[in-house]
């Protein structure tokens, strides 16, 4: 792989600590502004870009207070000659977070930008600026692709710890120097409150860092804002979101857990029991905390196609927003399924479209692997190892859809179970047998309970090949079992290679896949 010279994090920081006078402003707004001073718009919570393309991006920043957002990219640190974006105005509509889509960038190149926050009524007066960079997909088959994967972040009590360092795991994760981060759901726990202390099994003592909206479940706007503003309070995320930008898809704990559309509450510490309202008000955060170009259009949708030059396509999926409810999985028909019928026409056009060398399906929930929700079935697989059933039809038919259009290059990518895994899926193991053999890695968590490995289901004929897990639930982060993947296409042979990593980087498990194959 060839990736050209990348900032260094203390660079990067840097930009929230210096400002320039030399900053100019597009001429609709006026002169070069004035020195930043106290008591102009801040942007105490870093900038982060997403959804980035060969020529497009998406930077997001939030201001402190009413602010027009500029955006200024350079092909350098020093900012010569830069180009001026003139973003939208930041207002309590939006919780003064703000998106701007840069467009025209030159393919495979590394995009310095900054992003000033300047008072709307004076445009001379603007805060310091803060930057932040990312690298453009490649035209260029030859320089290859590097992405990490993960989900999971401050789950089942445990956020951010100081003394622990907060979230390493992002530090790890840069230090590979990826292309993007494909974030796999859980970006938050809204049902999840956070205690300033939980005791260890071993007699120590967890801290975390507490905020008013992480007190209790989120089911006000406000609180579910709050939770999205909880993690940009760890400094390795925001280093992070500044150098990486990153690909979004959401879960359950974005709103609570494992919910679907429709779905009354009976847990007694929500005054709002309307999942639907819940989802709503959650969409809402969502869509103002994360870059995510899709959820701009009428639609409002999660589900997308990311184009990464010509070795990688990535459909991200939403098994959320369509699914039906959640039951034991086991009748003979199911129309809706998990995708719901629209998305799953879509995943199925989308693919037969893809001239990709590669397309990885990222996928918020595992296809084998039994996830429960007692006395029901949260994820597709419910443990009959026999014929499909239930949400396992859907899936059926996207296999035999894959197989019989000679689709190649397919590798699905997920989280949410909270332990480490690689499955082959192989039909000749297969209680359904139409489709062809591929791969399922499993990663995460990010920053939350580690849980022992979930049963296989056997209709798809899953052989369970690698997994770390602990044997005993809800392992804190202090007690390891903290994991992320990493993908890298190699831009001469074409090959894929997945590896399993810890917290620390270090490599548990590696898998090399060869292109242009249906199945293997």
């Amino acid at each position: 792989m060839s990736h050209r010279p990348f900032p260094g994090r203390r660079s990067v920081l840097r930009g929230s600590l210096v400002a320039s006078a030399a900053l100019s402003l597009p001429t609709a707004l006026g002169a070069a502004p004035a020195f930043a001073r106290s008591g102009r718009p801040k942007a105490g919570w870093g900038v982060q870009a997403g959804d980035v393309t060969s020529d497009s991006g998406l930077v997001w920043v939030r201001s402190d207070r009413p602010a027009r957002m500029i955006v200024e990219t350079s092909a350098t640190e020093s900012f010569r000659n830069p180009r001026r974006w003139q973003g939208p105005l930041l207002g309590s509509g939006t919780d003064f977070t703000g998106t701007t889509r840069l467009r025209g960038l030159p393919p495979g190149e590394q995009i310095h930008y900054r992003v000033l926050l300047a008072d709307p009524d004076d445009p001379r007066r603007t805060g310091e600026p803060v930057t932040g960079t990312f690298r453009t997909a490649s035209a260029k088959r030859r320089d290859g692709v590097r992405f990490v994967w993960s989900g999971d972040l401050a789950g089942q009590g445990w956020g951010i710890n100081p003394e622990l360092g907060g979230y390493r795991i992002y530090d790890a994760m840069a230090a590979l120097d990826p292309d993007f981060f494909l974030c796999s759901g859980d970006n938050i726990y809204a049902d999840g409150p956070i205690t300033e202390t939980v005791a260890l099994p071993d007699g120590r003592t967890w801290r975390n860092i507490t905020t008013e909206e992480k007190s209790k479940v989120a089911e006000t706007l406000t609180e579910f804002r709050g939770n999205f503003r909880y993690n940009l309070l760890d400094e390795n995320l925001r280093a992070f979101n500044a150098r990486i930008p990153s690909v979004i898809q959401w879960d359950d704990h974005e709103v609570t857990n494992n919910w679907y559309p429709g779905e009354i509450l009976t847990d007694s510490r929500y005054t709002e029991k309307r999942v639907d309202v819940l989802a709503a008000r959650a969409r809402q955060a969502f869509s103002e905390y994360f870059p995510i170009s899709t959820l701009r259009r009428p639609d409002g949708r999660v589900h997308r196609v990311q184009h990464h030059g010509p070795l990688l396509d990535v459909f991200v999926l939403d098994m959320r927003t369509y699914r039906n409810a959640n039951s034991p999985d086991d009748q003979p028909a199911d129309p809706q399924g998990i995708l719901g019928r629209e998305q799953l026409e879509w995943l199925k056009r989308e693919l037969a479209r893809s001239r990709a060398v590669w397309k990885v399906i990222a996928s918020d929930m595992p296809l084998g692997l039994v996830v429960p929700d007692a006395p029901n079935i949260e994820a597709v697989a419910q443990g009959d190892p026999g014929k499909p059933l239930g949400r396992e039809l859907q899936i059926a038919e996207l296999l035999r859809f894959v197989k019989h259009q000679r689709i190649t290059g397919t590798v699905w990518l997920t989280a949410d179970v909270h332990h480490t895994s690689a499955q082959h899926y192989q039909p000749s193991r297969a209680a359904f047998t139409d489709f062809e053999p591929f791969w399922e890695f499993v990663s995460g968590p990010l920053n939350a309970g580690a849980f022992p490995a979930n049963a296989l289901d056997g209709t798809f004929g899953p052989d369970r090949v690698f997994v770390k897990a602990p044997t005993t639930p809800n392992v804190s982060p202090a007690g390891g079992y903290q994991f992320f993947g990493e993908v890298a296409i190699d831009g001469g042979s074409g090959e894929l290679t997945v590896r399993l990593r810890e917290q620390d980087g270090t490599v548990l498990f590696t898998k090399v896949l060869q292109p242009g194959l249906v199945g293997q």
